[in-house]
């Protein structure tokens, strides 16, 4: 069970016991991710864990608080300079030789947050990169004509919402994660 305060905030770690419980979801989050890599080799269907991991690796590496689970338009909130700000959370798992055009799910206009995060994930799971896009540019891409999905579901392309949105967070290199292993 996750450690929710008063605000309805998880906490991901603030004492011991919250680091052994983060320890714990980090540890079931790697099974899931390996289960999740099975089912996939097997059937060739993914698992459908992506917005979960998405969420989690989101708190974890931009130091945000998720709001508990089906929370009306927004998964988590960041508190910075005296302000809150709601965040959508939206995962995309890319895998080797994907074909361009892949979509985000649908983005709800109608309900209350102020940015969304796009968490992209390679085929492992393992999160290669964040963007943030600011309400304002995301309701503007959602506005322009000719999309179906685009302008009835709220689903924006990855390559249109990276254009519109901020880098927040970059997986260093392999090459540069092995010269520090050195």
């Amino acid at each position: 069970m996750p450690n929710i305060n008063e605000a309805g905030k998880v906490n991901i770690s603030s004492s011991k016991s919250d680091d052994m419980r983060t320890g714990r979801v980090m540890e079931i989050l790697g099974n899931a991710k390996k289960l999740a890599q099975e089912y996939r080799t097997l059937t060739g269907k993914p698992l459908g864990i992506t917005g979960e991991i998405a969420e989690y690796e989101a708190a974890r590496l931009l130091g945000i608080e998720l709001t508990h689970a089906r929370q009306a338009g927004y998964d988590a909130i960041e508190q910075g300079a005296g302000v809150t700000r709601h965040l959508q959370i939206k995962g995309r798992c890319l895998l080797p030789g994907c074909k361009p055009g892949q979509r985000l799910g649908s983005i709800d206009i109608t309900k209350d947050w102020d940015a969304v995060l796009m968490v992209l994930l390679d085929e492992n799971f393992d999160v290669l990169e964040i963007y943030e896009a600011q309400r304002a540019d995301i309701l503007k891409a959602l506005s322009v004509p000719g999309s179906r999905a685009r302008n009835e579901r709220g689903a924006l392309g990855v390559s249109k919402f990276k254009s519109i949105a901020q880098l927040r967070w970059k997986r260093a290199s392999l090459a540069n994660e092995s010269a520090v292993a050195m």
